[in-house]
């Protein structure tokens, strides 16, 4: 996977999961409000920034630990 540095495409990525329709109010507000945030970050910063999640460690959820069995 190459590595994303376009707040849509990380945005995409990050939401894909949620298999959400883009037609709700609500996904389209939590679209822009990411999409500022990524941005204003990416404004800050001195060098750019891109994003590789292949290289993410996967996060392990102990349901069990929580009491969610």
């Amino acid at each position: 996977m190459e590595p994303l540095s376009r707040p849509q495409a990380i945005i995409d990525y990050c939401l894909a999961p949620l298999g959400l329709d883009g037609a709700g109010e609500g996904e389209k507000e939590a679209r822009r409000r990411l999409e500022h945030v990524i941005k204003t970050f990416q404004s800050k910063v001195s060098r750019p920034l891109s994003v590789d999640f292949s290289s993410m460690p996967s996060q392990v959820i102990n349901e069990a630990a929580h009491g969610y069995e």
